[in-house]
Order: structure tokens, then sequence, then C-alpha cells
């Protein structure tokens, strides 16, 4: 596994947006029944999830939650040297989606930018290539972009899935600031597990087609397409279960923590069955470990920044905070992150009317 420390990184604002419609209880008891619905939400621990309308594409969500961030901290959109963005839901096959947010934004040509196709564990991923480009000393300030609207690739009638995951974007502002304390990483891959949470079609291996999408019953009554997100959940909840304390050990270690000196330990919000059994396996207080998916869901590469933004931007911290950070999931992945933070910007989660998905500038499509 891939483990550094990098000094001179301050985390200074993080922002969170999702699109405005909402899909609720009441709507899985229309699908799946009362008695059904009452069991999932009971499990999973979702109340509302918030669905991308046809016209909102995950580079909206992380756009409306870039230009508040940026806004609040009075930053330049010259000074920006670094945008990075980490989803799975791109607007294209190409182009990279961040040369399109470069241009929306404002962004100056001296600004490098490029995707990354990582999900569950994509935010501390992100945040890992950052403290790369920042530590070289040749990027003194970045942008990091995260987020999905995974509804597009689940099947509604899919039990396994669609109760589960919910739409968002964020933005993480980080710049070089000598003297900041050091970022300590720890991250691993295990290839052996990519059958277990995939969507098969859709790429070039499995190219997109009628057959493809054509939903039929699978596994456990569920239904669903190969062009929809199939997840098991019993595998994913046992490679949690085996890889999540290890890497949280792993990376207070490398930090030269004790659980007790973290303020708060923010995990990929996955479901909060799984959240609850990890907080008792890594053996944390209520108090430590952040919870905030009832109103959201899952929301993949966003659910850590998002899970940051709901837990305290109405309360924000005004002290310095020593934070856990850790994603896991597709690949398998996971990726976990030490750090300390003083002061940073948190607006209050944007919601985001659906919009017109556009190449030009907001400004300009208005």
């Amino acid at each position: 596994m891939a483990q550094w420390s990098v000094p001179g990184i301050r985390l200074s604002g993080v922002a969170s947006a999702v699109p405005e419609p909402t899909r609720s209880a009441d709507d899985l008891a229309a699908l799946f029944g009362p008695e059904e619905a009452g069991k999932i939400v009971e499990s999973v621990g979702v109340q509302t999830r918030h669905i991308a309308g046809d016209s909102t594409c995950t580079s909206d969500l992380c756009l409306a939650a870039a230009n508040r961030l940026l806004d609040q901290l009075d930053w330049s959109r010259d000074s920006i040297d670094a945008l990075i963005l980490v989803t799975q839901t791109p607007d294209y096959v190409l182009p990279a989606t961040a040369c399109s947010l470069h241009h929306r934004l404002g962004l100056g040509t001296q600004c490098l930018a490029f995707d990354v196709n990582q999900g569950c564990s994509g935010y501390v991923y992100g945040l890992a290539i950052m403290s790369r480009l920042l530590g070289a000393g040749t990027v003194t300030r970045a942008l990091l972009l995260t987020g999905d609207t995974l509804s597009r690739v689940v099947s509604p009638v899919d039990r396994a899935a669609a109760p589960l995951f919910g739409d968002a974007g964020s933005a993480t502002c980080l710049e070089f600031c000598e003297g900041a304390p050091p970022m300590f990483f720890d991250l691993g891959t295990n290839g052996a597990g990519v059958e277990h949470l995939l969507t098969r079609a859709g790429g070039f291996r499995t190219q997109r087609s009628p057959a493809t999408t054509r939903r039929t019953e699978r596994e456990n009554g569920n239904i669903r397409s190969d062009s929809d997100l199939f997840m098991d959940g019993a595998e994913v909840f046992m490679f949690t279960l085996s890889a999540v304390p290890g890497l949280i050990k792993r990376t207070l270690q490398g930090a030269g923590w004790e659980r007790d000196d973290v303020d708060a330990f923010v995990l990929h919000q996955a479901n909060a069955f799984m959240l609850r059994h990890l907080r008792k396996r890594l053996k944390l207080t209520p108090e430590q470990f952040v919870i905030a998916l009832s109103k959201y869901g899952n929301t993949a590469s966003a659910s850590i920044p998002l899970a940051m933004s709901d837990s305290w931007s109405s309360n924000s911290p005004t002290g310095p905070m020593k934070l856990v950070l850790g994603g896991f999931g597709t690949g398998w992945s996971w990726a976990g992150v030490a750090l300390e933070c003083d002061g940073v910007v948190l607006p209050e989660v944007i919601i985001v009317p659906d919009a017109d998905c556009s190449v030009v500038p907001r400004a300009e499509a208005a």
C-alpha cells in the first residue's frame, strides 16, 4: 500500500451541493410496499435522497459548490493552479469534464485540469493527488471537485441499490501554507473486488445497446439491466469490515495519533448499518463518529465532504481540529488521511434547481 506524509498544505474550505428533487420513504413504499420499505429505511438509515433531474449533471453540482466556496473565500479565479474532478459519472466520454468546468468557472490558462475515475474512496484519493501537486511547490492553490449522479445508473426497482444512492457534488479548496501540519495518507487496492460493485455495460468492453438496457429480474427478485449498477451488498459489507479497521489503524499510526486525539472520524457514508458496525469495531464514541446520510443517502465520492458540510456548516468549528477521513468501495479501493485544520470555511449545503447542462459558462447560458 502507498503511504506518505506531506507538510505545508492548508484545507481552506469545503462546500457541497445537491439537486433539488427528492425521493422519500413514501416513494419506496409505493415501489416495494410499506413493510419492505420500512425495513429498508431502518437498515440503511436513509430517509430522503436528492435525485438529479434530466438536465442536471455531476458537473452542475460541482460548479455550484465551487462558485459558492470561491466567492466565500474571496479567491481570485486566476489564482487557482490545479483543478481535479473525481467522478464516475462524467458529462462526456471525452473530453475530461474537468476541462469543461475549468471554462465554466473562468479559471486561468495556467491551471492544469484533469478527471479521476474513482468512486467511494475518491475524495481521499483526490486529496492525496492534490497533496503531491501542492507539496512539489509548483501549485499554490488548488480546487478539488468530487461528485456523482449515480441515480443515472441505478435501476429504480432494484431493492439492493435504489433505496441507498443519492446525487451530490462538492468542492474543496487547498493551498500551500508554510508551517501547516502534515497530512498523512494511506491508500490501497484489491482489484479482486471489481465484480462485486460495477456497471457492466456502457464502456468499451461491453458497449451500451438495447439488449444491455433491458431490465429483467435478477437474484433475490432485484430488477435491473446490465447498464445499471450492480452491488453485492454482502460482499461490500465483508470487504468493508475487513479493510477499513486496518486502514484507520495505519492512518492513526502514520500520523502518530491515538484514537482519543481525533476530534472527528468522517468515513464514506455507505449506509447507517455498516457505519454503526464500523464505529463499534473501531471503539469510537458517537461524538467522534460522523453519520450524516439520512437526508442524502450514499453519495459516493461526495459523501465525505457532504457529511462535513451537513454536520458543521451551521456550527463551524472555531478552533483547530484533528480529522481522520476514510473512503472505501468500488475497485476494491480504500484511502485514509489524518489532517489538522483550523478555520475551514464551510457554507451551508447548496440546493441546485434542475439546470441546463452546457459547456458554456453559466453566465453566458443565462
